[in-house]
């Protein structure tokens, strides 16, 4: 994927699609936290292929489920307003990530950059290839936490 394909994904991470302007801050919490989920869920499945016995048809499915989350938009769930509240629990998303555009779009770009290659590269690459890309994916998703996510309420 070009940088210039990732225009509209980026787009929809930063500016709230119309659909969203119709649910509460509560349902777009409640589903972006559900999307955060799925993904913790299915990099853990990576995660112990891993690092234990390598099931290449595991690793395939969780990371299509991963760059599917990532090329989904669910940006457009961080609706004005959303950065209190809650959903299943309190959010924990900083104000920040509601305001810093530049920062937001290199940790997106680079979140949805690392999830498309390792899906391209699950169902041939060698297990320490899988692993070595399983890093740099963590890194992304490691940049947004840091600079955006904060700690447990």
């Amino acid at each position: 994927m070009t940088k210039l394909s990732l225009i509209p994904l980026v787009a929809a991470l930063l500016f709230p699609a119309a659909a969203s302007a119709n649910m509460t801050t509560e349902e777009a919490i409640k589903y972006r936290q559900s999307g955060y989920t799925f993904m913790s869920w299915n990099m853990s499945r990576i995660r112990s292929n891993v690092e234990g016995e390598f099931n290449r048809d595991e690793v395939v499915r969780s990371a299509n489920a991963i760059a599917a989350i990532a090329n989904s938009g669910m940006g457009s769930l961080f609706v004005p307003g959303s950065e209190t509240g809650s959903g299943w629990k309190a959010t924990r998303v900083k104000p920040e990530l509601f305001s810093d555009t530049d920062g937001v779009t290199k940790v997106a770009l680079a979140f949805i950059k690392e999830a498309n290659e390792m899906a391209k590269i699950a169902p041939t690459a060698s297990p320490a290839a899988v692993r070595a890309q399983f890093g740099k994916l963590g890194n992304s998703c490691k940049g947004c936490h840091d600079n955006y996510r904060g700690p447990n309420r």
